[in-house]
């Protein structure tokens, strides 16, 4: 029985106290919490679950807590697969599972695979997921590292809690620093340094190279006819160059939106009528202004200037209604820690084009990471490349060291224990766990165990129980990672698995054993069922790490 079970059983116990008039609330059975929250108490002794529902309830209830927990306690006590259910303190019930009901999960989780793990908590949500959006002006650096772990970390759950994500990155190709790329691309292509303000990076000379393999008659055209060419043609290498580095890291945009088609298609143009229609615009000296302090902003902002030039404040406001019109309800937004002036902005854009800014968008502000002893990019010049960081320390170190963090909490990356083999290194740890699981059950496999019987009944070893338990805390763990936004929970999760699975191998023995004339014990259904608890650990395991990007090797 998972967490997630045990929570609807409470509450139909709940439902039938309402019914039977034991329990009597204010708007009936709607007065009762959707979920039923159940969790680990800090002893074992007092069971295997525990809920505080009646403490919550007593008030509405009129009744004493404990009054109201000895009811609901009573109709537990006669659900099949509960063996026990006691009270402590206050209120807390606490429950205790048949020993086979318990045990039943293992078989559960090795049927669902890669399902298992995944839920509908967020089921019906429309989300678009936008992150990295770094300048094509440049390769991805280590600004850039921590967000395309976290913001494809968080994908991966919301869509396993049932949300459809779109992963997409706004490419800002637009706007002056695309003709300073330009001419930083020309000037290497004339054998120049760059102009003042440029990009002064070895990647430079690069991209000139590419331009000319293309173009070879660039370099003898008047430049002022060269330049939109050397534009295009160094901006489109320079993209490819960031989507392959985004793919050697595991991350994938389902959707790459250029800022230019906001200008060429119209797009500026619709959004200012919108909000117009909405009432938020105002024509003062000349220029056209979004009234964005009637929503929370420390001023206004203007859209298009008195010369008829757009600002970047139209574009992110088209770009947001591009959003809305292509049908996602939620919008959620990764961006630096550089970037807390956008907040309260994008906010105000939201509530002007008629949206719940509590609701339809939603604004993640990341901290720094740093790596120490990394060095700068020979070719970028002045920034450690996320290219050069995978090279060194691999993807899924990195992924991982990324994840088990809160996004608001500043990193400090230790390459030496990223490196390690040894329980210290938190990746290792968890691959290691499950790399373990893989290599005792082809051990098994070796010695004729396998997976044909099943008797729940039979894992009754303390460790057994304490595995069982993390193992069914999974689902849970992932919905409330979706739900706020926080990968690190998983990682924290997979890391407190591994340590149970760790201790469990250490004192169950799935294989059987060889005795001192060399002769084997027989298989028995312990030895069977044990392979199913070890297989859904792995799956466990597996799923999780997936969740994060992070690979589970077979083999370490």
């Amino acid at each position: 029985m998972t967490p997630e079970e045990l929570s609807h059983v409470v509450k139909s116990a709940l439902l039938q106290s309402v019914d039977a008039g034991e329990l009597t609330l204010p708007e009936g059975a709607a007065s009762l919490p959707d979920d039923i929250r159940v969790e680990r108490p800090k002893s074992r002794d007092h069971g295997d679950w525990a809920t505080t529902v009646a403490l919550q309830l007593a008030k509405k209830a009129g009744m004493n807590p404990r009054q109201l927990a000895e009811a609901l306690a009573a109709r537990l006590r006669e659900v099949s697969g509960i063996s026990a259910v006691g009270i402590a303190g206050p209120g807390f019930i606490n429950i205790t599972l048949d020993a086979a009901v318990a045990g039943q999960l293992a078989r559960t989780i090795v049927e669902s695979g890669e399902r298992f793990g995944h839920n509908e908590a967020l089921a019906g949500h429309t989300v678009n997921l936008e992150f990295v959006s770094a300048n094509p002006t440049g390769p991805l650096h280590i600004g850039h590292t921590r967000w395309a772990a976290l913001g494809d970390a968080i994908g991966r759950l919301l869509r396993a809690s049932g949300a459809e994500v779109t992963n997409e990155y706004y490419i800002n190709d637009a706007g002056n620093q695309m003709n300073v790329f330009a001419s930083s691309v020309m000037a290497r292509i004339h054998g120049e340094d760059v102009p003042e303000g440029g990009y002064p990076g070895e990647y430079t000379k690069d991209l000139a190279a590419e331009v000319l393999a293309a173009r070879p008659e660039i370099r003898d055209m008047p430049r002022e006819e060269a330049l939109p060419i050397v534009r295009e043609l160094a901006y489109q290498s320079q993209l490819a160059q960031i989507k392959k580095t985004l793919a050697d890291f595991g991350v994938h945009f389902d959707v790459y939106y250029s800022e230019t088609t906001l200008h060429t298609e119209g797009k500026i143009e619709s959004a200012i009528a919108t909000l117009r229609e909405q009432g938020h615009i105002e024509d003062r000296d000349g220029a056209i202004w979004l009234r964005t302090t009637d929503f929370g902003d420390d001023k206004d902002r203007v859209l298009i200037k008195a010369d008829g030039e757009p600002t970047y404040f139209a574009a992110d406001a088209a770009y947001y209604l591009t959003k809305r019109e292509r049908g996602f309800e939620k919008k959620i937004y990764l961006l630096g820690a550089d970037h807390h002036g956008y907040v309260a902005r994008l906010k105000a854009i939201a509530a002007c084009a008629g949206d719940d800014a509590e609701k339809n968008i939603e604004i993640l502000i990341g901290q720094l990471m740093s790596v120490r002893g990394a060095k700068l990019s020979k070719r970028a010049g002045n920034i450690i490349e996320l290219a050069d960081l995978i090279e060194w320390l691999g993807t899924d170190a990195l992924r991982y060291t990324l994840a088990r963090f809160p996004a608001d909490s500043p990193i400090d990356v230790d390459p030496e224990l990223l490196q390690s083999k040894t329980n210290d290194n938190p990746v290792f740890y968890v691959q290691y766990a499950h790399a373990r699981a893989c290599n005792a059950a082809r051990n098994a496999a070796a010695l004729t165990v396998d997976r044909s019987a099943f008797d729940a009944s039979l894992l009754t070893h303390p460790t057994e129980e304490e595995l069982l338990a993390h193992l069914g805390r999974f689902p849970s763990t992932v919905a409330s990672a979706a739900e706020l936004r926080e990968p690190h929970r998983v990682a924290r999760y997979l890391e407190s698995l591994a340590s149970a699975y760790h201790g469990w191998y250490a004192k169950c023995r799935m294989s059987p054993s060889t005795h001192e004339d060399g002769s084997v014990e027989d298989v028995t259904d312990l030895h069977r069922t044990r392979l199913w608890l070890n297989d859904a650990t792995a799956q466990v395991l597996r799923n999780g790490l997936a969740l994060l990007g992070v690979s589970a090797p077979e083999k370490m």
